[in-house]
């Protein structure tokens, strides 16, 4: 029961990437054959699923030629709904087939897309698709180290044998691994001083086995010193070689002395990939844990030293113990963030079957035509889930990254989730009011493993919400669907994909994990906050600033430095990105017609974000331009490609172009004339250096960002309606601020030196408010 609780917590977080969310049980069959042979276990296993899936299926509203078909003599407490799948997991792991026979019988209308995987689905062990989601995330906490794991050795300790999927696929994703300790529920392995290039060949030699252990590795290629052990031996002999690595004083331990060692080595990577608890919070207790077979194994995680956590497998650690073992350094996420890549496989492969079959009910694909098909698409198919991977650690390190800065709004998130009966804080094991209050005295912010809870629950509510609005049902929107699937089928049957039975819920699922990867857990509750705005609003509104500018075109230019940049710097170069975002959704909620549909509004900004980073080399005044070509320098210094550093280095310039577009509209002048003149508005104010300075004031209470953000949207408004006036004077650029000036000099030398001490004299938040004032009653006057 205890291992199911915490299975069901965990796939909370993983429905955040599959459509439509989903569940966990526990299938126990009550009567198996005692003392039986393994078939005849295996055979009465089957036949106690069968009559289960049977019993579901029965129970499920099923789709007619006619539509929904209720089934008979049920009483029915909800909506119509017959979405019913089941994903195959432990020991049902082989039953795919079978579910999918079932589901034929009965005639359900899902045929063999019920249970993913099976003779016609994706193998998740072949793909290894589970142990490389993982990776991504391990790569990226190397990564953010400056550590290129593709080609520096790294030790590894771990749990689990080359049999496994989790933890064989990824003893094998990299040949620069240093695997020198692991353990199952069978055997004990210790290779003090691996070789790297035969051990990874024999872990591979393993792997392929049709059934393997530790005992299986060749003796022969184990470095001096080790060996491999039975967990059932009273004591293992240990050699001066595995002392030291295990750091044992003593020439025998006991296996489970051994394996508590194992789990405290000093390794660069540990890695989960087999079942059971082992590390807790030092407060926790064993019982508290509830797997009580690895109570003498299990460490407190105050007591581990590596430095790095892999959880390719469920509740390798509690939640209590991740949180302890990120404040002490080591980087980590959450099982469910790590290993969520079977799921999401598992998911595209439904969703594939169901877009499917529309061409094979016509006759355009018959059934042994769309099965090689399928095959065909297992590398896209990775690639799509594998890219889920990969955002979520980002948005994570992005989250961190921002820290205490974000961290008002994220209490501001669980009280909203709280308020709707969503978040159970003490469930979840998130901080209460007053201990946040505590943290943001001492300066801490929430760590990487709370993180990752806000991210899914942030995504989960906002998927549901958005289902439950207009926003899946906005034309421009449907590219989200097609950003789902695979490009053959795309290309092959576009119908198919538009008509999908679950549109709304794939449109939905695409653009909740956009927003919140992209925007931090708090992106909601946050633009809500400042805007006053509703749900789909703020989702429009985010579309329109992400497309406008081409942000996923730019981000996928930083991905693409991975391994070649300093990670501190890429992380730098997304958060700009990051930055540029929040603050124009807020813009085009406030100031951009998004009543005029998502598709002309991004046609016409996109234009107008493009011209005035082209005129940017005239309008610039020299100081500033100075300062963008400087930044620009430093980082192609840094080896970002010059297009790129160029890109980034314009970024606070660029973020004042819907500004420029909207008075060019309002004005009818040209973009061009409207960004001369802009700037040198700014300029004469010295408006950039109050911007910049306000940009670097820390505020943790969620009222005082809110402050500091309105008076930035309030210094943009002023000055769209200064330089409104200075075009009126028929003039552009500098000669028109100059006869503007000219028109109320004594008026506007009283503002403009009250801006300029301000700006002079170390920016404070109440400073900063009289300089808006200043500006707004000049504006209004």
């Amino acid at each position: 029961r205890t291992e199911v609780l915490g299975l069901v917590k965990a796939q909370q977080v993983k429905n955040t990437v599959i459509v439509p969310v989903g569940s966990k049980g526990g299938f126990v069959p009550k009567k198996l054959p005692a003392g039986g042979a393994r078939e005849a276990i295996l055979a009465e296993g089957t036949a106690a699923y069968e009559i289960f899936i049977a019993s579901l299926l029965e129970l499920t509203d099923n789709i007619g030629p006619q539509g929904i078909v209720v089934p008979p003599n049920v009483v029915r407490h909800d909506i119509d709904d017959p979405y019913l799948v089941v994903a195959a997991d432990k020991g049902t792991a082989t039953f795919s087939d079978t579910a999918n026979g079932i589901a034929i019988r009965h005639g359900f209308w899902l045929g063999d897309a019920f249970a993913s995987g099976g003779s016609a689905g994706y193998d998740h062990k072949k793909m290894g698709i589970t142990a490389r989601g993982a990776w991504e995330a391990v790569k990226r906490h190397f990564r953010e180290m400056d550590i290129d794991i593709r080609a520096t050795p790294f030790s590894v300790a771990g749990v689990g044998d080359m049999s496994g999927d989790v933890f064989g696929n990824g003893m094998l994703l990299e040949k620069t691994i240093r695997l020198v300790a692991a353990f199952d529920h069978r055997d004990i392995f210790i290779d003090p001083d691996p070789d790297l290039e035969r051990s990874w060949a024999e872990r591979k030699r393993m792997f392929e086995l049709p059934r393997s252990s530790w005992q299986d590795y060749d003796k022969k290629l184990i470095s001096k010193g080790g060996g491999v052990f039975a967990r059932s031996a009273k004591k293992i002999p240990l050699s001066p070689e595995a002392r030291v690595l295990l750091r044992l004083d003593a020439e025998e331990a006991t296996p489970a002395e051994v394996m508590n060692a194992i789990l405290k080595l000093p390794v660069d990577l540990l890695w989960f990939g087999g079942i059971g608890t082992y590390v807790r919070a030092a407060a926790e207790t064993d019982d508290r844990v509830g797997d009580r077979t690895n109570d003498p194994i299990r460490v407190a995680a105050a007591e581990l030293r590596c430095k790095v956590i892999g959880e390719g497998a469920n509740l390798g650690m509690t939640q209590n113990g991740r949180v302890e073992a990120a404040r002490r350094g080591i980087r980590l996420n959450t099982d469910a963030i790590d290993n969520s890549a079977g799921v999401n496989s598992s998911d595209v492969e439904v969703n594939l079957k169901i877009a499917l079959s529309l061409p094979v009910r016509d006759g355009r694909l018959s059934t042994e035509t769309r099965n090689p098909l399928l095959a065909a698409m297992t590398g896209e198919v990775a690639a799509l889930v594998l890219r889920n991977n990969y955002l979520q650690t980002l948005a994570l390190s992005l989250a961190e990254l921002r820290g205490i800065e974000d961290l008002g709004f994220e209490n501001r998130l669980m009280q909203s989730l709280e308020t709707r009966g969503l978040l159970d804080r003490t469930v979840e094991f998130l901080p209460s009011d007053m201990e946040l209050a505590e943290r943001r005295k001492r300066g801490q912010s929430l760590t990487r493993p709370e993180l990752a809870v806000m991210l899914a629950y942030a995504k989960i509510v906002l998927n549901d919400d958005l289902i439950a609005s207009d926003v899946p049902d906005d034309p421009y929107l449907a590219r989200e669907l097609v950003r789902y699937f695979p490009k053959p089928v795309v290309e092959r049957f576009p119908d198919a994909i538009e008509g999908h039975r679950l549109r709304r819920e794939i449109i939905a699922t695409m653009l909740a994990n956009s927003m919140i990867n992209r925007g931090g857990p708090a992106f909601v509750v946050r633009i809500s906050d400042q805007a006053g705005a509703e749900l789909p609003a703020i989702a429009k509104a985010f579309a329109a600033a992400r497309d406008s500018y081409g942000m996923t075109e730019l981000n996928g230019e930083i991905d693409a430095l991975d391994a070649r940049v300093q990670g501190a710097l890429q992380l730098s170069l997304y958060a700009s990105v990051q930055d540029l975002l929040l603050d124009r959704v807020t813009w085009f909620l406030r100031n951009g017609d998004l009543k005029r549909g998502l598709a002309e509004v991004v046609t016409h900004y996109r234009a107008g974000i493009k011209t005035v980073e082209a005129a940017l080399d005239q309008a610039l005044p020299p100081e500033r331009k100075t300062a963008r070509d400087a930044r620009s320098a430093e980082l192609v210094a840094a080896r970002v490609p010059a297009a790129l550093a160029r890109k980034v280095a314009s970024l606070p310039e660029l973020a004042a172009a819907p500004d420029i577009v909207l008075v060019a509209d309002r004005t009818g002048k040209p973009v061009e004339a409207v960004t001369g003149t802009y700037f040198a508005a700014g300029s004469f104010f010295q408006l950039d250096r109050i911007i910049e300075a306000a940009r670097t004031i820390e505020v943790s209470d969620h009222f005082d960002r809110l402050a500091l953000d309105r008076a930035l949207v309030e210094i943009a408004a002023s000055t769209r309606r200064l330089t409104a006036e200075m075009l009126a004077t028929g003039m552009a650029g500098a000669a028109a601020v100059e006869a503007w000036v000219e028109r109320r000099r004594r008026e506007v030398e009283r503002v403009r030196a009250g801006i300029h001490e301000i700006a002079a004299s170390g920016l404070t938040l109440s400073k900063l408010a009289v300089a808006v004032s200043l500006l707004a009653d000049l504006a209004e006057n």
